[in-house]
């Protein structure tokens, strides 16, 4: 009965919009009121959820964006990838797709992707003559591999929750994120071929050489990153609070685009973002606590392993699990509550941790552009003044590739193991 009302709550909230950290909270406190348990382990289980040394990553890695965003990133990142593939056939497309790849190598956000690519590519491609449903799918979908690629705020939660080393999660990450944005412009180049997108014309080895040396302090930014933590010269905290500092001499110094009357501005956004982000963490551990409490992750350990003990197909039937939960939950809430039980029922089938981590996380980016919750969809489809439907069905041949780039990283455990087994042995 206790746990009926909790399930009961939580899906009511969702389904009349209250936002999921409150759902995750009132659900919560419905549980321990009916079941008589003190409201205090509420926040003695929302401080211990969020006392985790790893997660001081999050605003340090949150400010290093947005420093570097306000300092004139966007704008030479998408020069800088206009130059390299803005030539071929729908090049304004996969220039977007570069883009968001460059740029998740310092954002660690699809939605901070989606906003900043989305704000200046979405209105330049409809002006060029691109359809804008087209405009905002490629770059919704594009924004997922933002957390994909390091580093990575979804990333470092799963690390906090399994103590899988987060750098070794970062490095895990670079090659299904490579592989996610080369199938993505594949897509997006065959969707121009048909269609007759327009092309730009060649700028030349000059302006590309220009455009990378614009760009340059911007992707030595990931650099930066990946060699603090490959050389353990730094850890993923220290590393974040190194790259907040960089991204402010960069701006203001080098660039010269970032004021400094503009850096509390930023500082108050970067903390409402994490303090948003924490609030979510905080609450998703009370209901977290309370699930494992109902012995739930022990039920849906065994309810999987009653229907098969095959390897193979207990990852396929955890890959439609998540997807299906990745198009009504937000990706961090749905991570600190299934994240644990699932990879205790993937370890129990010999699926390595790692992998199992790289492919939950990539099935869950997925889900950001999945209706009705597909939160990189409504920010797109905003910016190109659209209603939903035509951005949904201009997103499938993406949600298609992605998907196939899912099942990959899935079967194939080298994908996500070996860079990571090379790197950080």
């Amino acid at each position: 009965m206790n746990l009926a009302i909790l399930i009961g709550v939580f899906l009511g909230g969702l389904a009349v919009g209250i936002p999921v950290a409150v759902t995750l909270g009132l659900a919560s406190m419905a549980y321990l009121l009916a079941a008589g348990i003190p409201l205090v382990v509420m926040p003695q289980k929302m401080y211990a959820g969020i006392d985790v040394f790893v997660l001081l990553c999050i605003p340090g890695f949150i400010l290093a964006g947005n420093l570097m965003n306000g300092g004139g990133i966007t704008g030479r990142i998408i020069r800088f990838a206009n130059a390299l593939v803005g030539w071929a056939r729908g090049g304004l497309g996969l220039t977007n797709v570069a883009g968001s790849m460059l740029f998740g190598g310092i954002s660690g956000t699809a939605v901070a992707d989606a906003a900043a690519i989305g704000g200046m590519m979405i209105p330049g491609m409809k002006k060029a003559g691109y359809p804008a449903d087209f405009s905002a799918a490629v770059t919704a979908a594009s924004s997922t591999v933002g957390p994909i690629i390091p580093p990575s705020v979804p990333m470092i939660i799963v690390g906090a929750l399994s103590g899988i080393s987060v750098g070794k999660m970062f490095i895990a990450g670079a090659v299904p994120g490579i592989l996610m944005g080369g199938a993505m412009m594949v897509t997006t180049y065959l969707i121009a071929l048909k269609h007759g997108f327009p092309r730009q014309p060649w700028q030349g080895v000059r302006e590309l050489g220009r455009s990378f040396l614009g760009a340059f302090w911007a992707i030595a930014m990931t650099a930066l990153i990946i060699g603090g933590l490959l050389s353990g010269l730094a850890t993923p905290t220290e590393t974040a609070v190194v790259a907040s500092i960089y991204a402010f001499v960069v701006g203001s110094f080098v660039y010269r685009e970032l004021p400094l009357r503009a850096v509390p501005r930023i500082l108050v956004d970067s903390a409402v973002s994490s303090a948003a982000i924490l609030v979510l963490v905080g609450f998703a551990n009370v209901f977290g606590w309370i699930l494992v409490s109902e012995r739930i992750p022990q039920m849906i350990a065994s309810a999987v392993l009653s229907l098969t003990d095959n390897k193979y197909l207990v990852i396929l039937l955890i890959n439609l699990l998540l997807l299906f939960v990745g198009m009504f939950m937000e990706t961090i809430a749905a991570l600190i509550i299934l994240f644990v039980p699932l990879l205790t029922l993937a370890t129990s089938v010999g699926v390595d941790p790692l992998h199992f981590a790289t492919f939950a996380v990539l099935n869950l980016m997925i889900g950001l552009t999945t209706p009705p919750v597909g939160v990189c969809l409504f920010i797109c489809a905003n910016i190109a003044k659209l209603p939903l439907t035509p951005v949904v069905r201009a997103i499938a041949p993406f949600l298609l590739t992605n998907v196939i780039v899912l099942l990959l990283v899935s079967y194939v455990p080298g994908f996500a193991t070996w860079l990571p087994s090379v790197l950080l042995p």
